[in-house]
């Protein structure tokens, strides 16, 4: 039997909500194994839903760069010790700099700059991760550093009219949806993104909840639940925040569209947060 520790009772109702007592009897048994742990409680009700993983607190800020004609964006998350030094102007303008040297070229080396930091502040710096977005065809990236830089957003809207870039509407529609990435936190543009075998662990958890239910209903049931899973995860099944929810982002950008007489598309999108811990 597999040692249960206050440790890893905590680490699951962290991530779960859910009560202690039930955190442990999951944990006894799923013997020790976390994700089943989590799949347990879900299909008991004790959870409403498993957080993307638990987060690490470490200091640090998002950067950003954008290339001139909107076609290339980078984004970064560079870590510090303390707060002190990821608030501080030039720590700040460093992490710009790294950005613009992603944006030029997602192969470099920066390995310099980070020790030429570390010796500058007198703090450990981690250059985390970075990405960087290129548009293939006619379209545009948009970015938002939220206030504070704990979390960044980039994101590529497609557009069938290369001319369609340069409307008001359209940048006000790329605006919103990196605010909206930022503020729901989707995980893919569309349902089409999601893995199967997720799906097909939502479809067991949800189908667990509603057993003993008349089986006319079940299925109806757990169609709902799943379509409320979706409305989570997909960037473009969420209810459009600027707009209370009343649309969906996909309603939203399909009224754009009409505006500008353009067929326009969310070709993906990159939203890093400080400290999250990424699966490998």
């Amino acid at each position: 039997m597999v040692e249960i520790t206050a440790a890893n009772v905590g680490k699951l109702r962290e991530m779960t909500n859910a009560g202690l007592m039930d955190c442990k009897k999951a944990l006894t048994e799923a013997n020790g194994e976390m994700s089943i742990a989590v799949d347990i409680l879900r299909k008991k009700g004790a959870a409403s839903a498993a957080k993307k993983s638990s987060r690490e607190a470490k200091e640090g800020v998002i950067s950003q760069h954008i290339s001139l004609d909107g076609r290339v964006g980078s984004i970064v998350e560079i870590n510090c010790e303390t707060d002190f030094v990821a608030r501080n102007e030039s720590f700040r303008a460093f992490c710009e700099e790294v950005a613009d040297k992603v944006a030029q070229d997602p192969n470099v080396d920066l390995e310099a700059d980070r020790t030429a930091q570390v010796a500058k502040i007198g703090e450990n710096v981690r250059i985390a991760r970075f990405q960087r977005i290129e548009v293939a065809g006619s379209g545009f990236v948009g970015s938002y550093i939220h206030t504070g830089a704990k979390v960044g957003v980039l994101v590529e809207v497609g557009v069938g009219n290369g001319s369609t870039v340069a409307r008001d509407e359209f940048k006000q529609l790329v605006r919103d949806l990196t605010l909206q990435i930022a503020a729901a936190s989707p995980s893919v543009v569309s349902r089409e993104q999601v893995d199967p075998a997720i799906i097909l662990k939502e479809k067991e958890i949800a189908e667990e909840q509603v057993k003993g239910k008349p089986p006319q209903a079940i299925a109806k049931i757990v169609e709902g639940k799943l379509d409320k899973f979706f409305q989570g995860v997909c960037l473009v099944d969420q209810g459009f925040v600027k707009r209370n929810s009343e649309v969906t982002v996909r309603e939203h950008i399909a009224e754009v569209g009409k505006q500008v007489g353009d067929t326009l598309t969310v070709k993906r999108f990159i939203r890093f947060q400080v400290g999250e811990v990424v699966a490998s």
